[in-house]
């Protein structure tokens, strides 16, 4: 077996996604780790971080990617289009691995391009790595969908922990699967372990499948309390989210991205576990109940 890809650097370390990434690194003690920010940043990482401090010039990325086996991008949005010149450093400093920054719903889902055009920067980088494979950069993407114990408790999801009220979109029975927090950092820990069976892959991983009346029945149970509900329909959010973005309100992409976890949306691949050939196993993820994660994000 290849052995693991020890030097690690990671870019977009100070963001949501980033912090339980490096958290992961940081606590499995397996790898050295860089973090690069841009010399405006404020952002503090743990001591056993190395900061690299970057203007994001092609030469002074290839010059922090020197000497690392993997570059990890956990940028948000507005990164989406500087990752191709990522990896190009990354191939100049001869880096092994390049993991994108996935880490959401899939990609390679041509329903979720559809639904947020944005997400075809995104499937335009992973054709662009397939393109330099031959070049000696190996790749992997991660899909988790969304993140339940997150969006639960910063109510992203519209479930409100204190206010015990709900946000129902349709039936509310579309089953789903979601990520929760320590699996999606472990996914890309679990990665960096095993190389070679995850050279040039797109995986899909999940933490919980259920639905969002599941869900609700859960934080009734554990709050001890009937939840008040507001139901909507897909295609009027859609609609009017699609129409904020226009605007030039980011709000309505956040409406989308919920939508790509429960939207009723035609052709979406939305539940991992049914619809995709799920890399649980091969990254050693388990699958929790709904009811373990509302107890974890309720206490």
């Amino acid at each position: 077996m290849a052995s693991i890809l020890k030097n690690v650097v990671i870019i977009g370390g100070g963001g949501n996604i980033g912090k339980m990434v490096l958290d992961a690194l940081v606590s499995s003690g397996q790898f050295n780790i860089s973090a690069i920010q841009r010399k405006e940043s404020s952002a503090v990482f743990p001591s056993v971080v190395k900061t690299i401090k970057s203007d994001f010039s092609d030469a002074s990325l290839e010059e922090a990617f020197k000497g690392q086996d993997a570059v990890v991008s956990t940028v948000g949005a507005t990164g989406f289009t500087e990752q191709q010149k990522f990896v190009d450093a990354a191939l100049r400093a001869g880096v092994k691995r390049f993991i994108p920054s996935e880490l959401s719903a899939s990609s390679e889902d041509e329903a979720v391009i559809e639904l947020l055009p944005l997400f075809g920067v995104k499937k335009n980088l992973i054709d662009y790595l397939k393109s330099k494979e031959s070049d000696g950069l190996s790749w992997t993407g991660i899909a988790t969908s969304g993140l339940l114990d997150w969006g639960l408790t910063t109510g992203f999801l519209q479930y409100d922990l204190q206010k015990h009220t709900a946000v129902i979109w349709d039936s509310g029975d579309k089953r789903f699967t979601t990520i929760n927090e320590k699996a999606l950092g472990q996914s890309v820990v679990s990665v960096l372990q095993h190389p070679a069976e995850t050279s040039n892959k797109y995986l899909y991983v999940a933490s919980v499948e259920t639905s969002q009346n599941e869900l609700l029945r859960a934080l009734e149970k554990e709050t001890g309390t009937k939840w008040s509900v507001t139901r909507v329909k897909t295609d009027e959010v859609v609609s009017e989210a699609q129409k904020q973005l226009a605007a030039g309100d980011f709000n309505g992409a956040f409406s989308l991205v919920r939508a790509m976890v429960v939207g009723n949306i035609p052709g979406l691949r939305a539940n991992y576990v049914k619809d995709t050939d799920l890399a649980n196993d091969l990254l050693g993820l388990k699958l929790e109940t709904v009811e373990e994660t509302v107890k974890r994000a309720l206490s």
